[in-house]
């Protein structure tokens, strides 16, 4: 039997050509839809070719939609040259079926110059709403998933990128999104993109447009998931603590004998009208690290020297050791060991905006460098995409929201960092903006040091679905969170408008 439609979003290339022949010869695939325009030449009748031109106003994706009569809709996307398993087409069927899934999607093998390799990917799961999801180039999805969530939330966006998260999202909301733990075909991968670059593709003022339609996307998801929040915030609460000084710098470290003294020099250097110290974490280093800040401590009354007792703390875990010590101050504001301030003004403009606003953070704006200091594209960060009224929904979207960030010390000592050394920024913000305004700052404030010594350089594969799953799961429990709050569970935080 007939059972699956083929949608095909990819240059028609020899590659292109060569994978369009082995879908004709598979007895599952009763048609191909080609989305090409030029140079697809004359196709057999099993095709059928679509434009952008061609789509109208309700868009590519309503239009493939139309002419699809099989039980399963097959997308490729990525236009990569892609090479199908034994038995690939039946076994995502027979899944599908089994699982009654709205879609399901599986591994697959990686081949470049130096050799194959395996490239798993994530479980799907409530959390996993950003658009950039590795779903892996190939996705099955059920007609039928597809037509009752259409009917029931409304039809897809006209953009074909938006149309297809979109979709993922409503099947989402009311099927299984399957994930086969198999390796079920083999990617070419021939030049890829800048890990940087697609990073911060959605910071590219080229790609507002695009990025809007998406946060418009995802937003309609949050309100359907119960888990939106309306533009409604909490009064900050009296500030009850004394402290120290006015503002702390905190710099977890760990074996950054090369880059630390210049980091906590340029704290050193910052210019303010209020009392502030730095208070840098050090965590067991062994690489000369700790014999350095001794020495800076000794010369410099305002830098005080930590050393935590414990020995399984990570960089979340520092910063609690920083934020709950004695010596910290009102405001704690982020260094990264390995970075600087842009300006001896920074911390001065942070903490006007955490006196002067109603905001439990500021977060301000980054520019990439290199080792010398030398601007890297797509230079400044500034997470622009930011807004009051929908900030905090959006948060759920994106990877991340900037640096510097600083933070009301007293309110920060409520829940800590979780003890992690990736996203445990994220996390705290997510928490916060549940109930609080956030403030942002446009400008230049800090410098981003992109070099071999970074935690997150050269991840492998394995490290990259570790940390994208461990986002995932932070914003799983944040929607469970905010769910909780906006149907008045007791579990729930409470608002205070």
């Amino acid at each position: 039997m007939k059972q699956i439609t083929v949608v095909l979003d990819m240059a028609f290339h020899a590659q292109g050509k060569e994978l369009l022949g082995a879908l004709v010869s598979e007895p599952l695939v009763e048609k191909i839809i080609l989305m090409a325009g030029e140079g697809s030449g004359a196709l057999p009748e099993k095709y059928a070719v679509l434009t952008p031109a061609e789509a109208g106003a309700a868009g590519l994706a309503s239009r493939i939609l139309e002419g699809v009569e099989t039980p399963y809709l097959l997308f490729l996307q990525g236009g990569q040259a892609l090479r199908l398993g034994p038995r690939c087409l039946e076994r995502f069927v027979e899944v599908a079926e089994t699982a009654r899934a709205g879609m399901v999607y599986g591994d697959y093998y990686e081949t470049t110059g130096g050799g194959t390799r395996e490239h798993p990917v994530n479980d799907y799961q409530l959390g996993s709403i950003r658009e950039d999801f590795d779903f892996g180039p190939l996705t099955l999805f059920s007609r039928a998933a597809i037509v009752q969530v259409c009917r029931d939330f409304g039809p897809l966006p006209a953009s074909l990128p938006a149309a297809l998260y979109d979709l993922r999202l409503k099947v989402a909301t009311a099927y299984p999104l399957f994930h086969i733990r198999e390796f079920l075909y083999q990617v070419r991968e021939e030049a890829k993109e800048n890990n940087e670059d697609r990073h911060f593709a959605y910071q590219d003022p080229r790609n507002r447009a695009g990025q809007l339609e998406m946060e418009t996307v995802a937003t309609a998801h949050l309100r359907r998931l119960g888990a939106y929040l309306e533009p409604v915030f909490a009064d900050l609460p009296p500030e009850r603590l004394a402290f120290p000084c006015e503002a702390s710098v905190v710099i977890p470290v760990r074996n950054r004998v090369r880059t630390i003294a210049e980091a906590v020099q340029s704290a050193l250097s910052q210019e303010a009208d209020f009392p502030f110290n730095i208070l840098v974490v050090d965590n067991h280093s062994t690489d000369g690290t700790t014999a350095l800040l001794a020495e800076m401590a000794g010369r410099h009354p305002a830098l005080c020297h930590l050393r935590p007792v414990r020995e399984d703390l990570l960089i979340g875990g520092c910063w609690n050791e920083a934020v709950f010590s004695e010596q910290c101050g009102r405001f704690a504001v982020q260094l990264d060991s390995d970075d600087l301030y842009s300006s001896p003004h920074s911390l001065q403009r942070i903490v006007d905006l955490l006196r002067d606003g109603p905001y439990a953070m500021v977060i301000g704006s980054y520019s990439l460098v290199d080792a010398g200091l030398k601007p890297l594209p797509p230079g400044l960060i500034d997470h622009r995409e930011w807004t009051e009224e929908n900030g905090r929904n959006n948060a759920l979207r994106i990877n991340g929201l900037g640096a510097p960030r600083a933070f009301r010390t007293e309110l920060l000592r409520q829940g800590g960092f979780l003890n992690v050394s990736y996203g445990e920024d994220y996390a705290v913000a997510l928490r916060l903006s549940r109930d609080y305004r956030l403030g942002r700052i446009y400008e230049n404030l800090y410098l981003c040091r992109r070099w071999e010594g970074n935690s997150d350089a050269a991840l492998s594969i394995q490290q990259q679905n570790r940390y994208n799953a461990f986002k995932d799961q932070v914003r799983t429990l944040e929607i469970m969170a905010r769910q909780q709050m906006n149907s008045g569970s007791p579990q729930g935080a409470k608002r205070v408008p």
